[in-house]
């Protein structure tokens, strides 16, 4: 693809997200579109966003367990942004024209206190690194259809990409633990819509522990010359499908000793 390409996927994108509806498959409109030309229809969109006084909160990192790469035939993560109209709070309402489609996911968050950038980065320097973890969920939306009608043909890795990795909203829970508090592999949600139980699962789905998934985060950002900052937030990839919010839903996710989080729809 080529950079007037890009910027106007991104276009399509952003416009999308205004209007409330979705765009066709740019995997089907851009055949010859790789990983990079997503990044790069990403990074259009953190441009215009920043440009309109939106601030970056932090990151998101999708495609963590084996059973989602499975679906969409990859194997690595995938990463998007969080900026600042996306944070919730805790037991707060989404209003009814806010997204498209939105779907939830548990995840563990991390906030820094320090900053963590550079490829020779380790395990060690993440936990360095984190203020504190959280109990969280993540608001997930989708610019861009999930099938082609008339080919049948499926999104692929690089729509989503393209799309921020599908990222809408962020609700961190109160509680702050210190990293070393728990283990957080063995960390997990018993996550409900309207007091039913839809979904469970343990923080060891997300490449097989949270802290893996910020250390593969930090690194591929620093080929970008990117870094993670003092006082951004990371959900480090959900261990939980996604769970479908239709209006009026309400979400809990029970995460036992390491907290709550909840969430309603309009």
């Amino acid at each position: 693809m080529t950079p007037a390409q890009h910027a106007s996927a991104a276009r399509a994108l952003l416009h999308a997200e205004v209007e409330r509806t979705q765009i066709g498959l740019l995997s089907l409109q851009y055949p010859e579109m790789e990983m990079r030309d997503a990044y790069a229809i990403q990074s259009e969109i953190l441009n215009a966003k920043r440009a309109s006084g939106r601030s970056v909160i932090g990151w998101k990192i999708g495609l963590t367990s084996k059973a989602m790469q499975s679906a969409l035939n990859i194997d690595i993560p995938d990463s998007g942004v969080l900026f600042d109209d996306m944070l919730f709070n805790h037991d707060g309402l989404v209003p009814k024209d806010r997204f498209i489609q939105p779907r939830v996911e548990a995840e563990i968050a991390f906030v820094f206190k320090s900053p963590l950038g550079g490829a020779h980065l380790s395990a060690e320097d993440v936990i360095n690194a984190t203020d504190y973890v959280t109990p969280s969920l993540e608001i997930l939306d989708t610019r861009i259809v999930r099938q082609d009608p008339q080919s049948g043909k499926a999104r692929t890795v690089l729509d989503t990409i393209s799309d921020n990795a599908a990222n809408a909203g962020v609700v961190l829970g109160a509680e702050k633990h210190k990293i070393s508090s728990h283990d957080l592999r063995w960390v997990g949600a018993i996550v409900s819509r309207d007091k039913e139980v839809e979904e469970t699962g343990l923080g060891a789905g997300v490449l097989n522990d949270p802290v893996t998934s910020v250390l593969w985060l930090a690194q591929r950002m620093a080929q970008y010359g990117q870094k993670i900052e003092p006082g951004q937030i990371v959900l480090s990839g959900s261990f939980i499908r996604p769970i479908e919010c239709p209006s009026g839903s309400h979400i809990h996710a029970d995460f036992g000793p390491f907290g709550q989080v909840a969430i309603s729809f309009e």
